[in-house]
């Protein structure tokens, strides 16, 4: 990890996310659309075990295929991978890659200025979830 360039790779990083959370927003939409039932707000929502399929969904995207694949859809797309500074090849563990995506609501809100601060203020241009894992985002092509 000693030769990794760090740049601060935002514009990437920002569409990335924006591709990851673009596909569950729309699943989330279509699964409310088709499952949810009329609530007193006037809107629709699901409930019981189905209101669990959302979240399964979230885990099942960003959080086992980074671990598996070393990368979400979005960070492949944009030629981005996460690596782990605690393990000798930087491959993700399962922990870290859930510690990264436990926090995205934190670094998106507001519209991504947390994480913005926290990528451009810090040595590793690092979010508060990649800060927590113990992580960093790198070019995918680079060891």
């Amino acid at each position: 990890m000693e030769n990794t360039n760090l740049k601060p790779n935002l514009t990437k990083r920002f569409l990335a996310g924006l591709i990851d959370y673009a596909i569950i927003y729309a699943f989330f939409y279509a699964f409310i659309s088709v499952f949810g039932e009329p609530n007193e707000e006037g809107g629709y929502s699901v409930t019981g075990f189905l209101a669990l399929v959302p979240i399964l969904f979230w885990f099942l995207f960003l959080v086992v295929l980074e671990t598996v694949f070393g990368a979400t859809l979005g960070n492949s797309i944009v030629g981005l991978q996460p690596k782990s500074l605690t393990k000798n090849k930087g491959e993700l563990s399962l922990g870290q890659s859930i510690k990264r995506h436990v926090l995205d609501p934190i670094d998106m809100f507001p519209f991504g200025l947390l994480a913005i601060m926290a990528i451009k203020n810090t040595d590793r241009n690092q979010r508060l979830g990649d800060i927590w894992a113990k992580t960093i985002v790198v070019e995918a092509n680079q060891n």
